[in-house]
């Protein structure tokens, strides 16, 4: 039982943010707000959904990307983030854990992820 005042917080937080339905294993392509000066942009990051954290207001996922020179990239998110634009699920991934931490040691075909055929 939350306190009602945390629990309308949480409510205002959260507003009216439409958010796909995603897990770990899944690719998803994220539209981020850069603010440059007095500009901001869209900046895209793809990669694929390693972990989910959290719950309610709190929640975050990680996303793993090939960078350049085949480094690779983590970035965490809070999935109710302001600077946080866009959420695109491109492929649904057939994985068997919840936190795909085991590719971080994976290069190649052999980090490839099974796409889930309906």
């Amino acid at each position: 039982m939350r306190n009602r005042y945390i629990q309308s917080f949480h409510q205002k937080q959260i507003g009216d943010k439409k958010v796909p339905n995603f897990k770990a294993g899944d690719t998803v392509r994220l539209g981020i707000k850069i603010q440059e000066g007095d500009k901001s942009r869209i900046q895209h990051y793809e990669g694929v959904c390693i972990a989910i954290h959290g719950n309610g207001v709190d929640k975050t996922f990680t996303v793993r990307k090939m960078g350049a020179n085949n480094i690779g990239v983590e970035k965490t998110f809070p999935l109710y983030s302001a600077s946080l634009d866009s959420i695109e699920v491109l492929r649904i991934g057939r994985v068997r854990r919840a936190k795909l931490y085991y590719l971080r040691n994976r290069r190649g075909k052999a980090a490839r992820i099974k796409e889930l055929r309906k």
